[in-house]
């Protein structure tokens, strides 16, 4: 029989994909690789505002996500150079909250599960924020996925088709704030952004139209997850990262499938 906080890390894992399969089929076709760094890195900021404020993590972590990512999309719909731009703010933001958070000696030693995940750590409370936030997601995707793929594909025929691009991009700041808020426990700050991109671009190279990719993100996101968690019990390595091992094995034994 499986320990418990095994079945609560592997439902955490097949959890988490829901959210980032659709999700980070749009980071990718958006090229939006930079931003979800900005907004994965702005996590740490909000653990150190939870811990001075007495909020829950999930909540300080969500604020300040937001808050980025409404920033970023707001510089990007200015027209600023947003390499440079998300750069600055990415790098910026994790090093104000790693500043921060060390003025919390008790947590200086735990901030490893933060930067890269402690998914064996996972509790109920937390299994039932990361179904409740990746269903939310989910539902929100599937809400607007038409407009999403017009938007994304066009913005002149999404004006035609009177979609307002702005909104649906506004629609993907929200989402991707839910989804690190939701992957902080799993993965970690520094590692959100990976599980988001590279199950997607693994489907990418097997998918045919856009909703066989986001399932197939799902699908991939799923077993890296599983993955993970079983190369960290059977070699002894860090959980965050083995995930992110897993899924990039599959990337490029699916880009070898494509070549082949």
């Amino acid at each position: 029989m499986l320990d418990d906080f095994l079945v609560r890390a592997g439902l955490a894992a097949v959890g988490l994909s829901l959210a980032t399969g659709p999700l980070g089929s749009f980071v990718v076709w958006r090229r939006m690789a930079y931003f979800g760094d900005a907004t994965a890195h702005a996590a740490v900021l909000g653990v150190a505002l939870a811990l001075a404020t007495d909020l829950p993590i999930g909540i300080g972590t969500l604020t300040v996500a937001l808050a980025m990512a409404v920033t970023v999309a707001g510089l990007s719909a200015r027209g600023w150079a947003m390499d440079t731009t998300l750069g600055v703010l990415a790098h910026s933001a994790l090093a104000f909250g790693l500043v921060a958070v060390s003025f919390f000696p008790a947590v200086r030693t735990d901030l490893s599960s933060y930067l890269f995940g402690d998914i064996l750590a996972v509790s109920r409370p937390d299994l039932a924020l990361v179904w409740a936030g990746s269903l939310a997601v989910l539902a929100l995707m599937a809400w607007r996925w038409q407009r999403l793929l017009t938007a994304t594909l066009s913005e002149d025929l999404a004006h035609a088709a009177g979609i307002n691009p702005d909104r649906e991009r506004l629609v993907l700041t929200i989402a991707l704030a839910l989804v690190v808020a939701v992957a902080l426990k799993i993965v970690g700050a520094l590692l959100i952004a990976a599980m988001l991109i590279i199950p997607a671009a693994t489907a990418r190279s097997l998918a045919r139209t856009p909703e066989a990719m986001a399932l197939l993100a799902i699908a991939v996101g799923a077993l890296s997850g599983l993955g993970g968690l079983a190369l960290s019990l059977w070699q002894d390595t860090p959980t965050g990262p083995s995930i992110i091992v897993i899924a990039a094995t599959l990337f490029a034994l699916s880009t070898a499938w494509r070549r082949a």
